[in-house]
């Protein structure tokens, strides 16, 4: 499927029904600190890593890094104004934890989803800062990158414990293409395969291998699991079969199913995402997909060829870019 997805985009956390125990900062913030390790304070211009819960009032989780299998990583911005989520981490240093409570109006200005309740409520742990500090833009970015290696390492050889693990706790009878894919065919179907060029539509629902949903375009699935996105067309999802802009694994598996064919795939990161990620889904994370071939289109013989793209265009174009 296309290398992206639709995703509701939120940034909060919590516990905590009541204000008790609880300082207020300027612009009304809340905050709890849990443990205090007493180094130094967050400063604009560090980078830092941090693990989140997000939650409303209601404790409905909206966001959590655990689930997504990596923590969030930034460089705090300076402040532009009191309240919100970034201006609670000049509050906290290296190993601190803490509830911070932030209006509801303050986190979602322009358009507010239907949350009920006053306060988004974040849940926070700092697992790493590197200070700015006099460090030239050189240094500093070298010593984030070093850090980030030293985590991708860790995510990469994780990574096929995941996998494994998923596969044995569905009792999954699996088999394996080159490329490393994990298939399990629960329907061939009947009729023709997808061919290269063709455009198969597909069902979809994506999940990461702890069965949280990612993205669906199945109606049903939505609903059972109260995901339903408004706006969203759920309806089948054209896929073009060729190397461009798609999950290579998606494609790989629609190639091995009949029209009306369903397969459960488990896709390795270096056949989705790879080392980078992208929004809600880490670096080095396997994806499940259950997929469903509703259809092929053949492409039209007779249909115009597109112009040939200039240098610039060809850039933008060019397979794999996000």
């Amino acid at each position: 499927m296309k290398k992206r997805f639709i995703f509701l985009a939120v940034a909060a956390i919590g516990l905590a029904s009541c204000n008790s125990g609880f300082k207020e900062a300027p612009g009304g913030m809340l905050y709890d600190i849990h443990v205090d390790k007493g180094g130094p304070k967050i400063q604009q211009g560090d980078f830092i890593s941090v693990d989140l819960v997000v939650k409303t009032d209601g404790d409905s989780l909206l966001f959590s890094t655990y689930q997504q299998g990596h923590p969030q990583l930034a460089v705090l911005p300076k402040l532009q104004t009191h309240g919100d989520i970034m201006s609670a981490f000049e509050y906290l240093a290296e190993g601190d934890s803490a509830t911070i409570k932030t209006n509801i109006d303050s986190v979602y200005k322009k358009r507010k989803p239907p949350i009920k309740g006053k306060y988004v409520i974040y849940e926070v742990k700092v697992e790493k800062v590197i200070s700015k500090g006099k460090l030239s833009d050189s240094a500093f970015n070298n010593r984030v990158q070093d850090y980030l290696k030293v985590q991708a390492v860790a995510m990469s050889k994780q990574e096929p414990k995941k996998i494994q693990k998923y596969i044995a706790d569905h009792k999954l009878k699996m088999s394996q293409t080159p490329s490393g894919l994990y298939y399990v065919i629960t329907d061939q179907g009947k009729g023709e395969k997808p061919a290269e060029g063709d455009t198969a539509m597909m069902n979809y629902t994506v999940r990461f291998t702890d069965n949280k949903l990612l993205e669906t375009n199945v109606k049903d699935v939505a609903v059972k699991e109260n995901k339903v996105i408004p706006m969203a067309h759920y309806k089948p999802l054209p896929i073009v079969i060729d190397s461009k802009g798609a999950i290579q694994g998606v494609v790989e598996g629609l190639e091995l199913l009949n029209k009306g064919g369903k397969a459960t795939l488990v896709v390795p990161s270096k056949l989705a995402y790879g080392e980078q990620g992208m929004g809600n889904i880490g670096p080095y994370t396997p994806l499940v997909f259950e997929i469903e071939l509703v259809n092929i289109i053949h492409p039209n013989p007779n249909a115009p060829k597109p112009a040939a793209l200039t240098p610039v265009q060809a850039q933008v174009k060019k397979p794999g870019s996000k």
